[in-house]
């Protein structure tokens, strides 16, 4: 299946200033996510969850990285097949994906980029829920070129109060 690839559409200082960060960690099944935990000195809260950035590669790898790292540096700065924020929880001495999220400001992936993170969880032999979680709807403004979160399903720029477009474009270049 063909997957819509989702380039960085954020601001470019902050492109900039991950180029020298590690990209991501490769997660290929459950125990991967425990070992990634184990070195980068990361902690379960006490009900066993960890919130975790990740990516789904072009070549449909996942990827992950503290939460508090942009999604540009987990992917290399490279475009991305589906990004956002994924809530691992302990089920005995294995991992499951309790919540997933495409809450990226940096890719504004559509909600159909499910289709991507849930076959990387698959394939890395992870449990997940059958869509995202909390979905989130990007679109640039076609008069002042601001990215925009849809809430509400009111496509109105905050910015500018002009109309947004009802198909997403995030990737066209600003106004």
């Amino acid at each position: 299946m063909m997957h819509r690839q989702y380039r960085y559409v954020g601001p470019a200082e902050i492109a900039d200033a991950t180029r020298n960060i590690a990209r991501g960690i490769a997660l290929r099944s459950p125990a991967d996510v425990l070992e990634w935990v184990r070195q980068s000195r990361s902690e379960f809260d006490r009900s066993g969850r960890i919130i975790q950035t990740f990516v789904v590669t072009d070549d449909g790898s996942l990827l992950v990285a503290d939460r508090r790292s942009e999604h540009v540096a987990c992917a290399g700065g490279a475009p991305v097949l589906a990004a956002g924020e994924i809530t691992f929880q302990r089920v005995g001495r294995s991992i499951e994906a309790e919540e997933v999220t495409n809450q990226s400001t940096g890719y504004c992936p559509e909600p159909a980029s499910w289709t991507a993170m849930a076959e990387a969880l698959a394939r890395a032999g992870i449990r997940g829920p059958d869509c995202y979680t909390t979905e989130f709807v990007f679109r640039r403004c076609e008069h002042c070129g601001q990215i925009n979160l849809v809430k509400e399903e009111i496509f109105q720029c905050a910015v500018c109060d002009r109309p947004l477009p009802s198909a997403w474009n995030c990737d066209a270049h600003s106004a």
